[in-house]
């Protein structure tokens, strides 16, 4: 389902009950872009994505000069579903002319700011993109057995009469809002002051300058973006006067689980497995695969021990940077105008502690954006688990009452149900086809049967010779017009 040449964007009529949309989109990130870029290859698809941001960015606050992303350059927007899209990573260097340097330079991860470069090159070229709309509210019509969605494009800034409102219906929906920055209750009250040096690492290339310039800063959190902001803090602060402190509740700072079969843990098979297990098996599993997710990249901790090396070597003593994994913090405060406190506890020690310092940067992740608002209206409708989480469907579809007849899809929203790949870029094109083919009478991309060498699960027989979610894909057709039964 492949495109010879990028088209160039062409307006269509408003999608009305009389000519639905067969699929809207809520939500413009690289999942949406993705699932948008291969629905342009369906031309029996007629999809319509909305986004309230101007443009396409991704994580600009953390686009560090250097920084790469985690994943291999063939896990793109299309390549792992359609390697003759397009819209690929390898088009996108054609396209501007730097195909033969990129050999030359023999990369197989890519900087950040180039990934996100070539999603914007993606998302100004598509012609289903609206950004500039806001989606208020998704409601089911069931006179005409559609989705009605309220859409809003915003004026200038600040002038309310200026926003045009406007109403589109499409047959299915697709949910792709993003999750959000995270900050920890005892940090929250903190963060949320005005004037206040305590901000998420979302937001760091924005006060990066001010922060090289505070006499003291603490870093808290373990993973991949708080490696990254430590690194480049250690790197541009004065030898022998580096005033940081980096903070993690793991009781390491652990390498992120690399091994070939390990990262099989990210395959389509795998996602189908734990899918398959009961709700408490898979609660009680994603926090133990931490490492598969929070975890550092070899190279970036290697980098800060050369750099703290390093440092060690050029001055009278060690380096004036700390790194304490294992504790948490139970409160926080200000102490002064320029100073904040943080009551610290060491989880295997059993003891506290008072650390005082000038700024802290919260590299504590991020959650699932919340959507009850959005879908207040479909509520009623959506089916939950013990936990009252939606519950989703092999194919990312919500579970939904009978009624409704369309299909509502989450993407990255399903961790519960989907496992530790949910927000990892490397399944996104998969996602993305899956997601098409259960639209379609028939499957728009062939998608391998088996993508992994191990064998995660059983059949209930006991027999080994066919693997849980292994060798056998759950059906993916289904008409547009989806009977739910």
């Amino acid at each position: 389902m492949s495109t010879a040449h990028p088209p160039n964007p062409t307006a269509e009529p408003a999608p009305t009950p009389d000519r639905p949309l067969d699929l809207a989109g809520v939500g413009i990130g690289p999942f949406n872009l993705s699932l948008a870029a291969l629905a342009h290859g369906v031309p029996a698809l007629r999809t319509a994505f909305y986004e309230q941001r101007p443009a396409f960015h991704w994580h600009p606050g953390l686009l560090i000069d250097g920084a790469t992303i985690q994943v291999p350059f063939l896990a793109d927007l299309v390549t792992l579903a359609d390697p003759g899209s397009p819209w690929t990573f390898l088009h996108y260097l054609k396209a501007h002319e730097r195909l033969f340097p990129f050999y030359v330079a023999e990369r197989f991860h890519i900087e950040r700011a180039e990934y996100d470069a070539y999603c914007r090159w993606v998302s100004e070229q598509l012609p289903a993109l609206h950004f500039g709309h806001r989606v208020d509210a998704v409601r089911w019509d069931h006179e005409h057995d559609l989705f009605e969605i309220d859409v809003t494009r915003p004026g200038p800034a600040g002038d309310e009469e200026g926003q045009s409102p406007g109403r589109v219906h499409a047959r299915n929906l697709v949910l792709g809002v993003g999750t959000e920055p995270y900050v920890p209750e005892p940090l929250r009250p903190l963060a949320e002051a005005p004037n206040v040096p305590v901000l998420h690492s979302s937001d760091y290339l924005e006060h990066r300058e001010r922060l090289l310039a505070t006499g003291h800063v603490t870093v808290i959190g373990s993973g991949q973006s708080g490696a990254e902001v430590f690194l480049d803090l250690l790197r541009n602060r004065p030898l022998g006067a580096e005033g940081l402190h980096w903070l993690a509740r793991t009781p390491a700072f652990a390498p992120m689980e690399y091994s070939k079969l390990g990262l099989e843990q990210f395959s389509p098979d795998y996602t189908r497995y734990f899918h398959t297990l009961p709700e408490p098996v898979r609660d009680q599993l994603v926090p133990r695969q931490w490492q598969l997710y929070k975890g550092i990249a070899h190279e970036t901790i290697d980098a800060i021990h050369h750099e703290l090396y390093r440092r060690a070597l050029h001055s009278d003593g060690w380096p004036g940077a700390v790194l304490t994994p294992g504790v948490t913090v139970r409160t926080a405060g200000r102490i002064a105008a320029a100073r904040l406190e943080l009551h610290l506890e060491h989880t295997q020690q059993g003891t506290r502690a008072r650390h005082t310092t000038e700024a802290v940067v919260l590299a504590t992740g991020y959650r699932e954006r919340p959507v009850d608002t959005l879908l207040a209206a479909l509520d009623p409708y959506i089916r939950r688990d013990a936990s009252e989480r939606p519950r989703v469907e092999a194919d990312h579809r919500l579970v939904l009452d009978p009624v409704i007849k369309g299909s509502v899809y989450v993407q990255n929203a399903e961790r519960h149900t989907h496992g530790v790949g949910t927000p990892d870029l490397g399944l996104a094109a998969w996602r993305s086809a899956v997601i098409l083919n259960s639209l379609l009478a028939e499957p728009a991309y062939r998608l391998p049967s088996r993508t992994a060498f191990t064998a995660f699960g059983l059949q209930p027989s006991g027999r080994c010779d066919t693997v849980i979610g292994g060798p056998h894909l759950p059906d993916q057709r289904g008409p547009l017009a989806r009977t739910r039964t």
